[in-house]
């Protein structure tokens, strides 16, 4: 009875050991290898994607927080509110300094 026991475990034993060999040596194979590295490279290729909409998206947010800050995407003047301003602007710094008077 004890020989027969101990003959099951060296079988089931031997059986497990053959079959975590040859898996081994199949994911060693060329083309095993090969796949694996289109894959690491394809998942690679996602991740790096994934970063850079995430950063465009943090840009644009950070873009429309500063334009609302500075007031960038306020109306432009039309013409004559410019040149209007801008002789006023003028007539201002004239009088601003010494030198001119």
């Amino acid at each position: 009875m004890r020989r027969l026991f101990w003959l099951a475990m060296g079988v089931t034993i031997g059986v497990l050991v053959v079959r975590k060999l040859s898996a081994a040596a199949e994911r060693l194979t060329p083309q095993s290898v090969a796949s694996q590295l289109a894959e690491g490279l394809r998942d690679l290729g996602d991740a790096i994607a994934d970063f850079g909409a995430d950063v465009r998206a943090a840009a644009a947010s950070r873009e429309d927080e500063l334009r609302e800050g500075t007031g960038l995407d306020a109306p432009l003047p039309t013409r004559e509110q410019a040149t209007a301003g801008g002789q006023a602007a003028l007539q201002a710094r004239r009088g601003a300094h010494a030198a001119d008077s």
